[in-house]
């Protein structure tokens, strides 16, 4: 096996790992709030929310970027 595909595996697990971990909270959030009987009622104020939900998916896009960019270049 070549160095390159050994890290080529390594970036493919790295990834998998991120999205395995994205897909067990979203199921365990979409499970709570179905299985979740009480209401917010603050949820049409929702800034702080959008900013996490806007950040979030932008740091977890670079976690997956910069190893692929390095990879693909280095």
């Amino acid at each position: 096996v070549s160095p390159m595909m050994e890290q080529i595996i390594f970036f493919h697990d790295h990834s998998l790992i991120i999205l395995i971990m994205i897909n067990v909270l979203v199921c365990y959030m979409m499970l709570n709030m179905f299985f979740n009987k009480f209401i917010n009622r603050f949820l049409l104020e929702g800034q702080m929310i959008e900013l996490i939900w806007t950040i979030l998916p932008a740091i977890t896009l670079i976690f997956i970027a910069l190893p692929s960019l390095r990879l693909l270049y280095l």
